[in-house]
């Protein structure tokens, strides 16, 4: 991975005069289809354009946000209406957002007036909620904006979260009551995690197996650069981090999935460890801790080869399919923006979506930073600028022409796993 700088210049925002606001408190209705609720303010200068918030994952379904707190007043200051659905459902709740997102910019239309035009955008879950969106055939949005988003697609995520699970607790936790799949409480079982992840690292062995289950597991080992630093104090400070995100950024919340779809979803029949390593583009630095902690990685990946293996269950790949699994044909201008160092949606789930989409309508930026969804204000303004300007222009400025020259690695597994 180069070390390069990346920023978004701020292309137009600077240009708008702020706008007086009609009233600081949202309006609120309970009137969508399914009993979703939905929240809207709008600036007395609105510029015609609609701002559709999609929120991430949520245990509940909660308030509608119309945006969140931290970028409502910089978004309305620039003349943009907010507005947001609870999709009326928490937890994966793809199947009740995007119906519920559509109603609600019909909603906002019947009160307020048909938008000039509407951007849509989304973090974490709500990034693959926007990828939806845009990917109708008909889509009711004129642009999208996908950050740190589930890109890759509920299975190709999920299955990549398994892969490190499933060689963390083969390696270093094998008897444990730690459940890979059919969890029962994603708490309990974390707080199991927790404990297991404490006793590994306070030896060489433990985390050069952890560093091994996270790479596998999608888990970036991105640092920012420091000046005078050797290669191995490098090297020490990518194991911390990979060791700090593994309990998030492995076992991701199943629970309540298995609850929709039922156990099965997730699989890793017939997949090869060494080859998903050799795949992963780190397999020199996970070579380089094995040696340091005297230990045989051909030895690690022989017994991860003949542990018995999870199978899929063909309803509950179906379900997450239709729930999301992308097809890469954004059908309007969609921009996807993610840290090189979130540990949470891998920045390589993007990577995976940019290589697969339309040419021309998708364009992808990575950020020199750490951290799950960690964007600015102003991060979020130039975003929504460049979107603008493809949309009205035909092509995305120049400014971001060359994607910036810096790219994740490839991810060990794809984002449409077939069984």
């Amino acid at each position: 991975m180069r070390e390069a700088a990346v920023t978004l210049a701020l292309l137009a925002a600077s240009s708008c005069a702020p706008a007086p606001l009609i009233d600081r408190a949202p309006t609120s209705e309970a009137a969508l289809p399914g009993g979703a609720e939905w929240s809207a303010i709008v600036p007395a200068g609105w510029n015609g354009i609609l701002l559709l918030h999609s929120r991430g994952y949520s245990a509940s379904a909660g308030s509608p946000e119309p945006a969140p707190r931290q970028y409502q007043e910089k978004l309305l200051a620039q003349g943009y209406a907010l507005a947001a659905s609870n999709y009326g459902a928490g937890g994966w709740a793809l199947a009740e957002a995007v119906p519920a997102q559509e109603a609600t910019i019909a909603a906002f239309a019947k009160r307020y007036g048909k938008p000039k035009e509407v951007i849509a955008y989304g973090f974490s879950m709500g990034g693959l909620v926007t990828t939806a969106l845009a990917e109708k055939p008909t889509p009711s949005i004129d642009g999208a904006i996908s950050f740190c988003g589930s890109i890759g697609g509920s299975i190709g995520m999920m299955n990549m979260g398994l892969d490190g699970a499933f060689t963390f607790k083969t390696l270093l936790a094998p008897t444990s009551a730690i459940e890979l799949v059919g969890v029962a409480d994603d708490r309990a079982n974390g707080a199991l995690v927790q404990a297991a992840v404490q006793d590994a690292k306070a030896s060489a062995a433990g985390r050069a197996r952890l560093v091994l289950a996270a790479t596998l597991g999608g888990i970036p080992a991105w640092v920012p650069a420091m000046a005078g630093e050797s290669p191995g104090d490098r090297q020490d400070r990518e194991v911390d981090a990979l060791i700090k995100a593994f309990p998030m950024g492995i076992f991701l919340p199943r629970s309540e999935q298995e609850q929709r779809t039922g156990i099965g979803y997730s699989w890793n029949e017939g997949i090869d460890y060494s080859a998903l390593l050799a795949r992963s583009g780190r397999e020199d630095f996970v070579r380089s801790v094995y040696r340091s902690a005297g230990l045989d990685l051909a030895q690690d990946l022989e017994k991860l080869a003949q542990a018995p293996r999870i199978h899929p269950e063909q309803g509950a790949v179906d379900y997450m399919t239709k729930n999301y699994v992308p097809t890469a044909v954004p059908r309007i201008p969609m921009l996807a923006v993610q840290n090189l160092g979130d540990f949470v949606t891998s920045p390589s789930l993007q990577e995976s979506y940019a290589e697969r989409a339309t040419p021309g309508m998708f364009k992808s930026l990575y950020l020199p930073q750490a951290g799950h969804c960690t964007f600015s204000a102003d991060q979020m303004l130039d975003a929504i600028s460049i979107v603008e300007r493809r949309m009205r222009r035909g092509a995305w400025p120049k400014e971001i022409g060359k994607d910036v020259d810096l790219k994740p690695p490839p991810m060990p597994r794809g984002s449409n796993n077939p069984p």
